[in-house]
């Protein structure tokens, strides 16, 4: 399944370039084949005359709103932002790495939750490939390949457990294309449509598509519950929104962005990710493993050993500043991409590990999925968030959250007629 990995270059400084590139469908970005570990038991069919509303072929359900989702609150007068983090995984699926799963373990043992941006064609087999239709492409053809019926089942239960434990399933659509040859940034917004109904389809159909017909399906109904994505190399994101608004999504998360306050465009939250503190460089680099090794090691997946513990050291502590820097700061969203990789010996996938047990426990911080934040944000007063905006990148305000947010006048400042007296 190995592709070539492209970097996509926005307009950004010569200096800055390589670290804005975007996720690459690179070595490995696929679901690898391998022996199945030990399984465990797969949760129990639903049973006739339940409350469970299989959907279609039974490849999905509808089993009523998702867990373990809090309902968000409007801030009160004066109250502090809680500091969001959202750990977010690019083409999603379960492999012999057991990845997904060990993430998953992540997440609850530091009460978190996390999106993950499924592929498509990870739950098509490779014998069915001539399915998928992509656009530009010819039929069957895919950058990240396909999979086979064991890989289908394993990635088929890890969706399952992480929708009930309340994680958040995106899409990362399907033949990850990048690049000037057919890739994603050069789909028309009809092209867009076709390829996110498809991966739709993939998901409603995977029962059809493997003959599993026993197996329990996915306890939730992918129209209602896809509502955000990112897009391949973050490439082609503005046919895309346009295709997606339509369609009824609620954010996207391809673009690059400043640590500030998230705002719409044209109809969607605009919940890129970020730009955070490089140790040892004069520019920022963006928060996503792939952008740490293009810096590190190139394109080489696998550089010299003898790098790797500096190397995601490196990583752990930009993540870190940059959740100090808002932490500390505007209480911006930190927004986090990775892939289930192991580059550079799992380097990134053990800082990721690291940064989630930093700061998940820490008080008012919230790591959620993206639609948890997205709930947030729809739930506030325009205003507040206007608010929000205006503070720059790592700015507190300055006379405290409590007269920022206040409902009231801030008072006048001293020395000014009005303001209160100088002690003496």
């Amino acid at each position: 399944m190995a592709a070539t990995q492209r970097i996509a270059v926005g307009a950004v400084a010569a200096a800055c370039a390589v670290s804005l590139a975007g996720c690459g469908a690179g070595a490995g970005d696929g679901v690898r084949q391998g022996a199945p570990g030990p399984q465990k038991a797969e949760p129990a069919a639903p049973r006739p005359g339940s409350a469970v509303q299989l959907i279609g072929d039974g490849s999905t359900a509808y089993t009523g709103p998702q867990p373990h989702l809090p309902r968000p609150e409007r801030l009160k007068p004066g109250q502090r932002p809680p500091q969001f983090v959202v750990f977010s995984w690019d083409g999603a699926g379960e492999d012999s790495q057991k990845l997904f799963s060990r993430f998953r373990q992540v997440a609850k043992d530091n009460h978190a939750t996390m999106t993950f941006f499924l592929s498509g064609v990870y739950l098509l087999p490779e014998e069915k490939r001539g399915l998928y239709r992509p656009p530009r492409h010819s039929p069957g053809r895919s950058d990240i390949g396909f999979n086979n019926e064991q890989g289908i089942a394993d990635t088929v239960r890890q969706l399952r457990l992480a929708w009930l434990e309340g994680n958040e399933i995106g899409t990362h659509f399907n033949g990850h294309f990048c690049g000037a040859d057919g890739g994603v940034g050069q789909w028309s917004v009809e092209e867009w449509k076709s390829e996110i109904e498809q991966a739709k389809q993939f998901v409603k159909s995977w029962k059809t598509n493997t003959g599993m017909k026993d197996a329990a399906p996915l306890p939730f109904d992918y129209d209602r519950e896809l509502v955000g994505a990112r897009t391949p190399c973050l490439e082609g994101q503005k046919n895309f929104v346009r295709a997606a608004r339509e369609l009824g999504f609620r954010y996207d998360s391809s673009g690059v962005n400043n640590q500030v306050w998230p705002r719409k465009k044209n109809g969607l939250w605009d919940l890129s990710m970020q730009l955070v503190p490089f140790p040892g460089h004069s520019y920022e680099q963006l928060t996503m493993d792939y952008n740490f090794m293009v810096n590190q090691s190139g394109t080489r997946t696998q550089g010299d050993p003898a790098q790797y513990e500096r190397w995601g050291n490196q990583m752990r502590d930009s993540l870190l500043k940059g959740f100090a820097r808002a932490y500390d700061g505007n209480r911006a969203p930190l927004v986090i991409g990775n892939h289930f990789e192991s580059w550079n010996g799992g380097t990134y996938m053990k800082a990721v590990e690291k940064v989630v047990q930093d700061v998940c426990g820490r008080p008012e911080v919230r790591c959620v999925s993206f639609r948890q934040l997205a709930d947030w944000l729809d739930a506030q007063d325009p205003e507040v968030l206007e608010k929000l905006r205006g503070l720059r990148v790592g700015e507190a305000p300055k006379q405290g959250w409590a007269a920022f947010l206040s409902d009231r006048p801030a008072p006048a400042p001293k020395g000014v007629p009005g303001g209160p007296a100088e002690r003496r």
